[in-house]
């Protein structure tokens, strides 16, 4: 009696075209590897059972990232319009699952990304909030912000900026312990702020952050010259 194997040719023909694709979304890349598993039935269906990704070198929107291994499941596309030459989308919500790790060279490099600074930003604004101080996003329109340098240490990090108002510069440094708490909130604990007129006022006290229901980090680590993340992520269509 023969048992016929499932057929994966799919997978191997849409694994390429799915890695030229995600190359395509990249600034840069060193190297990417991707595995696609699932039937020819489930793939034609417009579901992947699973994607592997693995890359090193790997620059989006100007964040560089050392190295990121990250898996993704139960994936729905739109295969019907993939076929006809239209671009991939996500037909539902799905969990990815990752592991991703950042040097200080790395940060270095992406201080001028938009996804770094926006991060920088909501930071000093909850640090402005958390001290009750009113509409700390107003008070930062005011200044233009320039970030120059990032250190690590063990659990600890230095961002180091200019904050200029009206042509006056001011050096802009925030350091500051950071901690998982939970799986969906961190704790930073201030050390050092200064550069703005408003944080002379501020007390040195432990913030805690809600990262939302989305996110879920299982591990989180700061050591010399290096972050290391594993968490999981819901990415919505």
């Amino acid at each position: 009696m023969w048992i016929r194997q499932p057929s994966n040719i799919i997978s191997k023909i849409l694994s390429p075209a799915v890695q030229v694709w995600l190359r395509s979304q990249l600034d840069r890349v060193e190297t990417l590897q991707m595995k696609i598993q699932g039937s020819d039935r489930q793939i034609l269906g417009g579901y992947i059972p699973n994607i592997l990704l693995n890359s090193k070198g790997a620059v989006y929107q100007g964040l560089h990232l050392s190295q990121a291994e990250i898996t993704g499941e139960n994936i729905r596309i739109n295969i019907g319009q993939i076929i006809k030459g239209k671009p991939l989308q996500l037909l539902e919500a799905i969990q990815v699952w990752g592991e991703v790790q950042l040097t200080e060279t790395d940060l270095q490099a992406s201080l001028t990304s938009s996804l770094l600074g926006d991060a920088f930003r909501e930071l000093l604004i909850a640090l402005l909030d958390y001290q009750e101080i009113e509409e700390p996003e107003k008070i930062l329109d005011n200044y233009e912000l320039t970030w120059q340098e990032v250190t690590l240490k063990e659990s600890t990090f230095t961002l180091q900026g200019l904050a200029v108002e009206n042509e006056v510069s001011n050096q802009l440094i925030i350091e500051a312990k950071l901690q998982l708490i939970s799986s969906q909130s961190l704790r930073v604990i201030p050390i050092k702020i200064q550069g703005l007129p408003e944080f002379n006022i501020c007390r040195l006290e432990e913030l805690e952050l809600e990262l939302g229901s989305d996110v879920v980090i299982d591990a989180l680590s700061l050591a010399d010259n290096q972050l290391f993340c594993r968490a999981q992520l819901l990415i919505r269509p």
